[in-house]
């Protein structure tokens, strides 16, 4: 499964102000819910929080990718956030975060799970992309980069796989 699968425009968000983590994640949980009304606010902000003190999901370059497992939820969920001012995420590399991607999953979806956080982090690893995502105009503007660096890469691996049918 492909970000572009979990995400839509409604749920992508280019102005979200929060002076901590923990109100940033407030907010974004408040976001999420207004889109997804069987996901409620606090009962969402609570498990985030939770994850969270399990150890940071900032994974450096002003990224973070906050996840949790979560009933009610009805299929597995994401949201591309930009923050208006970048926010102590207790990062690996002690950088501020100003990029989220909040994935939720069913509470039964725990493979499906890792390989999506494997999949943000390599699509996050691009410099290009996040610089793109930093200096977008708006959220849709956004969402339309996220949508097209993954069809960009999709089509360099089905050239390369093609180049190299062994492969």
């Amino acid at each position: 499964m492909s970000h572009n699968a979990i995400l839509t425009p409604e749920r992508t968000n280019s102005c979200i102000a929060g002076s901590s983590k923990k109100r940033v994640l407030e907010k974004v949980a408040e976001f999420i819910s207004a889109d997804i009304p069987s996901l409620d606010s606090g009962v969402l902000f609570k498990h985030l929080v939770a994850r969270e003190k399990l150890g940071s999901t900032a994974i450096g370059e002003g990224i973070a990718i906050p996840h949790c497992r979560i009933n009610n939820c009805p299929g597995i969920t994401g949201s591309l956030i930009r923050l208006q001012q970048a926010v102590d995420f207790d990062a690996i590399d002690d950088r501020p975060v100003d990029l989220l991607f909040v994935l939720l999953v069913p509470e039964e979806a725990c493979e499906e799970h890792l390989q999506i956080l494997g999949q943000l982090a390599r699509f996050f690893s691009d410099a290009g992309l996040r610089e793109a995502l930093r200096t977008a105009p708006d959220s849709m503007a956004m969402y339309e980069i996220a949508a097209g660096f993954e069809q960009t890469a999709h089509s360099v691996d089905n050239l390369n796989t093609s180049e190299n049918p062994a492969g």
